[in-house]
């Protein structure tokens, strides 16, 4: 293969040789080392063989002493390539405006690649950046990174770093979310903590403070489970925090209803495909019309970055819209499709409902009133239900 690759970009020479002795041609080519290859004989005085363009030249030279016609058949390889090419102005100067525009597009930013973010979006970090002057389509050696740095993590104080690096027409973010302190808790403001909801007593965790229920205890929202507000040894009052956790047994009870109808889509097997190029900011259309007959249609869009080998990011982004129209009917909604799509509605609920614990015992029933399902979850759970809140001035 790598011999291959070499010979085609010397050039190689396919030809034809008819002689009384072909024989001749070859001791010529054997005593002066023209190499060849390929060798089929067409008849007795005719053969056909390739070689390079430079031993072809050689040979024709050699062959010029003895009887023999030798004509050229083919030619491969790069020599013979820009030879066809170096009279055709027009596609040489469109190679070299393209190149040009190349080195120029290549001064400017035109992808980003983020990394390091967890809880910020990739959106808010692009529109710090483009406040700054910073965005699709800038100069990439008008980036400041210090000023840069400075200006977003003043902006975003979810940040605790951010660095931005220029690489070609790619810039490259790297930042690092900011890890907030946990709130610090005065110990000298008294207060207590009481019942968040009712619950049956099972543990209590004074942390500051003294409790004022026992485990087995029913208690009511708002109760007083540890005091803040503690006798001494000598008669006096010393005000603490009366913080701690205190944990229960609850029961929740939830409803939920369900059509037993739902509209299905079914489309109707029309398909209409519309593309659009971005050249950097700018959109342009390949279709005539951007109005779309009726509201009920799925529109996929596909973006494709055009880039060069080596990841080089282009300015350029095909875009392929496909419009799928449907019209919606009604069907009947299986029961037990009902009853699944609400336990999944309730059981959201019933976690947002619990602030700390873990779900004991649960029971899912369900009627049917009219065209719905009453769906009915009861559940039985531990949890934590002490909530702090400041004594009274």
């Amino acid at each position: 293969m790598m011999k291959r690759i070499v010979n085609l970009l010397k050039g190689e020479v396919t030809g034809r040789v008819e002689s009384g002795f072909p024989e001749r041609v070859l001791n010529l080519c054997a005593e002066y080392a023209v190499a060849f290859w390929d060798i089929r004989w067409e008849s007795p005085v005719a053969f056909t063989f390739t070689t390079t363009r430079r031993d072809w030249k050689r040979l024709r030279k050699l062959t010029k002493r003895i009887d023999c016609d030798m004509t050229a058949v083919s030619w491969k390889g790069t020599p013979f390539f820009l030879g066809r090419m170096r009279r055709r102005v027009a596609l040489w100067g469109s190679l070299a405006a393209g190149v040009l525009l190349l080195f120029y597009s290549s001064l400017f930013i035109w992808d980003f690649e983020i990394e390091g973010n967890k809880t910020v979006s990739d959106q808010a970090i692009l529109r710090a950046l483009e406040k700054q002057g910073v965005g699709f389509g800038t100069y990439s050696y008008a980036v400041n990174s210090a000023v840069l740095r400075n200006n977003i993590l003043l902006e975003m104080p979810e940040l605790s770093y951010i660095a931005v690096n220029v690489r070609g027409c790619r810039a490259y973010v790297q930042v690092r979310e900011r890890v907030f302190a946990p709130e610090i808790v005065s110990r000298r403001d008294p207060g207590n903590t009481v019942a968040a909801k009712d619950a049956l007593v099972t543990a209590i965790q004074p942390w500051d403070g003294e409790k004022q229920v026992l485990p087995g205890t029913t208690v009511r929202e708002g109760q007083l489970l540890i005091s803040g507000v503690v006798q001494n040894d000598f008669g006096g009052v010393r005000y603490l925090r009366g913080m701690g956790k205190v944990y229960g047994r609850t029961w929740y009870t939830l409803q939920c209803r369900v059509p037993l109808t739902k509209q299905v889509k079914t489309y109707t097997g029309d398909e209409k495909v519309r593309r659009a190029v971005l050249i950097g900011k700018k959109r342009i259309n390949f279709y005539f019309s951007s109005s779309i007959p009726g509201d009920t249609y799925d529109k996929i869009v596909s973006q494709d970055k055009w880039t060069l080998p080596g990841d080089v990011a282009l300015p350029v982004t095909m875009v392929t819209e496909h419009l799928r129209p449907y019209t919606l009917t009604e069907r009947e909604r299986a029961q037990e499709e009902a009853v699944i799509l609400a336990e999944k509605v309730l059981s959201a609920r019933l976690e947002d409902a619990m602030e700390e614990g873990e779900v004991l015992d649960r029971d899912v029933t369900w009627q049917t009133e009219g065209d719905t399902l009453l769906v009915t979850l009861s559940a039985e759970c531990l949890e934590q239900i002490g909530r702090f809140v400041d004594a009274p001035e």
